[in-house]
């Protein structure tokens, strides 16, 4: 299970830093890199769908120019929206 859990991850950092945009890329690629070891697997699972999003909603998302997401309402969109990207 652990090695599962491990590869997920692995997946996870992986598609977070190759989205398609560089902005998108280094913000997403952060938050993820920055919370992945604080979740758990149920968490991870929801990771895998918001990643499944694409860039232009997560930014306005990220931005406040949109206040919602439909497609999921979880802790890891709020967490998302608080997170402060350090260059």
């Amino acid at each position: 299970m652990n090695n599962e859990i491990d590869n997920l991850k692995k997946r996870l950092i992986y598609r977070s830093q190759y989205r398609g945009t560089k902005e998108m890329d280094k913000l997403i690629g952060s938050f993820v890199q920055n919370n992945i070891n604080k979740l758990n697997i149920i968490e991870l699972k929801e990771l895998e769908k918001f990643l499944e999003i694409d860039d232009d909603t997560l930014y306005k998302f990220y931005n406040n120019q949109i206040i919602e997401i439909n497609l999921i309402k979880t802790n890891l969109l709020q967490l998302f929206k608080n997170y402060k990207y350090k260059k």
